[in-house]
């Protein structure tokens, strides 16, 4: 019976080994084309829509200067774009920063959230920002984001050269990637998901995930949706399946780029990432119980692959790892034969060769230094990730049977150093 279920948890993390080498192809593929049509696609960017840039900000004002300092040099017609920083609730000067810049550059202007929405939650104040606006174009940017001068354009630059697209999505930089192990380890996972996850998945299935900065949604789209789910953790990703149950896509266009902030303190990481985790659990639960009822049932296999990576996945490593670990103490009867221990080491051997490849796409990244940290990111940060998923689940559980409202964490920031 040990080793039957050995076997079973060594399948589940092939599985996706091979499922994300699968990606990595894809993202590498898409990499190689996605600049292609540009030149075509700038020739349709005559008639611009009207854009509002939306800046939920809460205690934000270690970074807002800096955010609000890029936002002043975004290359757009200024007639048609307004920046709205979303004051919600804050108790420092973050509303006094914004404001100085509202008082230098028209375009800027400062929105103070008022109840039921005042200190909600992310949800709460973009959905606030949504009433008060009526550009065609919604864009939003996390207060901590320095976008590069050229990133809105090409947000937009995605959405008017395809119909079918509800919402254009860029790609993100980790600003302070040299500042501490952990936003090393945050830096290559960043760059991962950005060329497996949405490159991958877009190159192959025309699937993207709304992150939750720097992207661009059609104000139709998101008034016929309601705006905002105001109880969910991963307001992007509950976004995304509702976005794509209406018969529309999301286009990864890794050309628009912006530069964040990761937590660099394991505490501050602990909670966004809980946050996330948890986030993410409340969309696979809602929406599988919807099941018959969704009308695209092509979404249906990222539901799926949501579900594998928080729930199977993770299972069947905690079950490999439990079964080995007893059985240095007792004997359970499992009998690691060779070819277990040469499908572990294969294992290994794969996730630092996907890891590797796809950082070879990002110029800067293909490097010895970041050799070692993928290494010790395989026995240290990954295995972290295992125990906070196994911590967020039981927070999600005792949420459900309990019936507690969902407590949304804002993430700390730290005093910014200038790209």
């Amino acid at each position: 019976m040990a080793d039957l279920l050995f076997y079973i948890a060594l399948f589940l993390i092939w599985v996706m080994l091979l499922y994300h080498m699968f990606l990595m192809e894809g993202g590498y593929l898409h990499f190689r084309s996605f600049e292609k049509p540009i030149p075509e696609w700038a020739r349709n960017m005559e008639e611009l829509p009207t854009v509002s840039v939306f800046i939920p900000a809460h205690n934000e004002e270690l970074v807002i200067e800096q955010t609000l300092r890029a936002m002043s040099r975004l290359y757009y017609p200024k007639d048609k774009l307004e920046i709205i920083v979303i004051n919600d609730n804050s108790s420092d000067d973050t509303g006094l920063i914004a404001s100085r810049f509202a008082e230098k550059y028209p375009f800027i202007r400062v929105l103070e959230t008022v109840e039921p929405n005042k200190g909600k939650g992310k949800s709460s104040a973009l959905n606030s920002a949504l009433a008060d606006s009526s550009s065609e174009i919604v864009i939003v940017y996390d207060a901590d984001n320095t976008p590069e001068r050229m990133a809105v354009w090409y947000l937009v630059m995605g959405l008017q050269n395809d119909p079918k697209a509800a919402a254009t999505v860029g790609k993100f930089r980790v600003i302070n990637a040299e500042e501490t192990w952990l936003t090393r380890f945050i830096n290559i996972e960043t760059i991962c998901f950005q060329w497996m996850a949405q490159g991958g998945r877009w190159k192959w299935f025309r699937v993207a995930t709304i992150p939750g900065t720097n992207f661009a949604i059609r104000r139709s789209i998101l008034e016929r949706l309601g705006g905002w789910d105001v109880k969910a953790l991963a307001e992007d990703t509950e976004l995304t399946i509702r976005v794509y149950n209406l018969g529309y896509h999301i286009r990864f266009f890794p050309k628009a780029i912006t530069w964040e902030q990761e937590p660099e303190t394991l505490s501050v990481w602990w909670k966004q990432r809980t946050r996330w985790a948890r986030g993410n659990q409340y969309v696979v639960l809602k929406f599988l119980r919807q099941f018959l009822t969704l009308k695209r049932k092509s979404i249906i296999f990222d539901l799926f692959y949501f579900f594998f990576t928080y729930f199977l996945f993770f299972f069947g490593v905690i079950l490999s790892n439990a079964l080995f670990i007893i059985n240095l103490f007792y004997d359970i009867g499992l009998s690691i034969g060779n070819i277990s221990l040469i499908l572990w080491g294969l294992a290994f051997l794969l996730f630092l060769g996907e890891v590797m490849v796809t950082l070879s796409i990002e110029k800067t990244e293909m490097n010895w230094k970041n050799f070692i940290y993928v290494i010790a990111m395989y026995f240290t940060y990954s295995q972290m990730w295992i125990v906070l998923v196994v911590r967020s689940l039981y927070l999600e559980i005792k949420r459900l049977i309990t019936g507690q409202e969902v407590k949304w964490y804002k993430t700390e920031r730290f005093a910014k150093k200038p790209k």
